[in-house]
């Protein structure tokens, strides 16, 4: 629950190779097949030089999740994520001791009869008995190479003194254990936290990270990572895909499509293998770009036909290429 650990080891440091300059930057993350903007690769490469956390804010489903598992795919970094939800706590967060298994060392030794009780206590409080959280394991050297990337995903479902141990955790990197004293990082970790702007995240916590608002694409952006993460779409569909969802964000919808549902809605039309949208396909599939009946219904139908109409006489004014 909240934690994924993936990848091997890691080189921390800023300029190690792929990431020595804001051009190695954007080569990197389109190795890890993700298309990004210059400014994004530009603050990536601050955050590394400089040591300083992450900061990405911006609508569901713009891909700020997918930037830290790039990074780490791509520089053969272990990736630890914190998932965070409403309520998460420290126990989760960072550690808690394993009660099962200290109850049953103390059962133990009662029938041993070999150690008093102040030896017992002692013993059940050894690190053999602690269970690291993501916050903890992001801390713990590094088995070779360097440091973990850490990925504090959706901050703002959390609470504020969540948020205040963060601000604490961020600015030594450092967790201390009353049974244990204190775990320092020997090297920070990369701190990767996304917000999707729920709430607002306190100042203080934002001062410490550098940040970027990650939007929802261009529609040339968009078309590019439809090449790269559907590249099975026959090119005309991919066109109108894109200019169908840029038209469908700038109505006044609950939940706008986000990236996720551009690949998706591509992919599923392929299945069904079209060639071209109609209005028919458009109605059939809303499911997929739309995940509210109240913005199905708003745009099913005369709506999705008229804006598929648009995006069809844009695309034949354009030049051929």
């Amino acid at each position: 629950m909240g934690t994924e650990v993936t990848g091997g080891a890691a080189v921390a440091e800023a300029g190690t190779a792929g990431t020595g300059s804001v051009d190695e930057v954007l080569a990197l993350l389109a190795e890890g097949r993700y298309v990004g903007e210059r400014s994004l690769a530009t603050v990536l490469f601050l955050a590394l030089k400089l040591g300083r956390p992450l900061f990405l804010e911006g609508e569901a489903g713009t891909g700020k999740t997918e930037i830290a598992k790039v990074l780490a795919e791509t520089l053969n970094r272990r990736l630890i994520r914190l998932q965070c939800y409403e309520g998460l706590d420290l126990s989760s967060a960072v550690y808690e001791w394993n009660y099962p298994r200290q109850m049953v060392e103390i059962r133990l030794a009662e029938v041993a009869g070999d150690r008093d009780r102040e030896t017992i206590a002692g013993d059940i409080f050894g690190p053999e008995f602690l269970i690291e959280r993501p916050l903890l394991q992001a801390l713990e050297p590094a088995v070779e190479g360097g440091p973990p990337v850490l990925l504090i995903d959706e901050l703002d479902r959390t609470d504020e003194p969540f948020e205040a141990f963060l601000l604490e955790l961020l600015s030594d990197f450092q967790v201390t254990i009353p049974e244990l004293g204190t775990i320092k990082a020997p090297q920070p970790p990369i701190v990767i936290i996304t917000s999707n702007r729920t709430r607002e995240i306190h100042d203080a916590l934002k001062r410490r990270c550098l940040y970027h608002w990650v939007g929802y694409p261009s529609a040339e952006r968009e078309l590019a990572i439809l090449k790269v993460k559907a590249p099975g779409t026959p090119a005309e569909l991919s066109r109108q895909i894109v200019g169908f969802i840029q038209k469908l964000r700038h109505l006044d919808l609950y939940k706008l499509p986000g990236i996720a549902e551009t690949i998706d809605w591509a992919d599923a039309l392929t299945q069904l293998n079209k060639v071209a949208l109609d209005p028919a396909a458009v109605d059939d599939t809303l499911g997929v770009l739309l995940k509210y009946q109240d913005d199905i219904a708003k745009v099913q139908g005369s709506e999705a036909a008229r804006l598929l109409d648009e995006v069809k006489k844009e695309l034949a004014a354009q030049p051929a290429d």
